[in-house]
C-alpha cells in the first residue's frame, strides 16, 4: 500500500515534467518564428481599430462594449490557437511526438502553450480596447479577472479541437466552425458578465458567471484528457 501511494505522486510529477518539456519546446519555436502570436495580434489589433473607427468612442452601452470585446477575443484566438498542432503536422514532427511522449503530457503541454499565447493577447488587447473604445476604468481589475477566467475557458475548449482538425485540408476555417458550438455557452456567459462589470457591478454581481466559467473549464479539461488519447493516436 505504501509503495503504491508513493508511486502516484511520482507519476504525476513525471507527467507534469514531460508536459513542461513539450511546452518549452513549443515556446522556443514560437519565439523563433513568432507566427502564432503575430497572427493573433495583427488580427485583434486590426479588428479593434476598425471597430473603434466605425462605431466611435462614446455612447455605446455596456452590453454592446462587452459583446464587441469578446467577439474580438474569440475570432482573434481562432486565428492562432490551432497552430500548436498544425505546426507539428506541417513540420512532420507529430509522429515523433506520438512515439516519444504520452498523450496526456502532449495535451497538457499544448494547453499550457495556448494559455500563454492567449494571455499575451489579453494583456495587450485589453488596455487597447479600454483606450480605443473609451471604456470606463472603474472596474478594470474585475474585468481583467474575468478575462483571465475566459482565457482558461477558451483554451480548455479549443485545444482538443485543434488536435482534431490539425490533419484536415482546410484547417483555419474548420477550426472556427468546429470550436464555435463548443464555446457558445461561455461566450454568452462572458458577454453577460462583462456587461455587468462595465456597468459598475461588483464581484458579487458576477460571481455566478465566474463560477460557471470555472465549472466549464474543469469539465472541458477533464473531458479533453479522457478523449485526447483516442484523438491523438488515431
Amino acid at each position: 500500500m505504501n509503495e503504491r501511494n508513493t508511486a502516484l505522486p511520482q507519476i504525476s510529477a513525471g507527467l507534469i515534467s514531460k508536459a513542461l518539456a513539450i511546452y518549452a519546446k513549443d515556446l522556443r519555436l514560437e519565439l523563433r518564428s513568432r507566427y502564432a502570436v503575430n497572427t493573433i495580434l495583427m488580427f485583434s489589433i486590426t479588428t479593434l481599430a476598425v471597430v473603434s473607427y466605425s462605431l466611435g468612442q462614446g455612447g455605446l452601452s455596456p452590453r454592446l462594449l462587452s459583446a464587441l470585446y469578446w467577439i474580438i477575443m474569440f475570432f482573434s484566438s481562432m486565428a492562432g490557437l490551432a497552430q500548436v498542432f498544425i505546426r507539428e503536422e506541417e513540420a512532420g514532427t507529430s509522429l515523433v511526438l506520438r512515439l516519444t511522449a504520452e498523450p496526456n503530457a502532449v495535451y497538457l503541454g499544448k494547453l499550457f502553450f495556448n494559455l500563454t499565447l492567449l494571455l499575451v493577447m489579453t494583456v495587450i488587447i485589453t488596455p487597447l480596447f479600454f483606450i480605443f473604445m473609451d471604456v470606463p476604468v472603474d472596474n478594470v481589475l474585475l474585468f481583467v479577472l474575468m478575462a483571465l477566467f475566459a482565457v482558461i475557458a477558451l483554451c480548455s475548449a479549443t485545444t482538443l479541437v485543434a488536435a482534431i482538425i490539425a490533419r484536415a485540408a482546410v484547417k483555419g476555417t474548420l477550426f472556427a466552425v468546429v470550436a464555435f458550438p463548443i464555446i457558445i455557452v461561455p461566450m454568452m456567459v462572458l458577454v453577460t458578465g462583462g456587461a455587468k462589470v462595465l456597468d459598475g457591478g461588483s464581484v458579487g454581481d458576477v460571481s455566478a458567471e465566474l463560477q460557471l466559467l470555472v465549472a466549464y473549464s474543469g469539465v472541458m479539461i477533464t473531458a479533453s484528457i479522457l478523449l485526447f488519447r483516442f484523438v491523438w493516436q488515431e
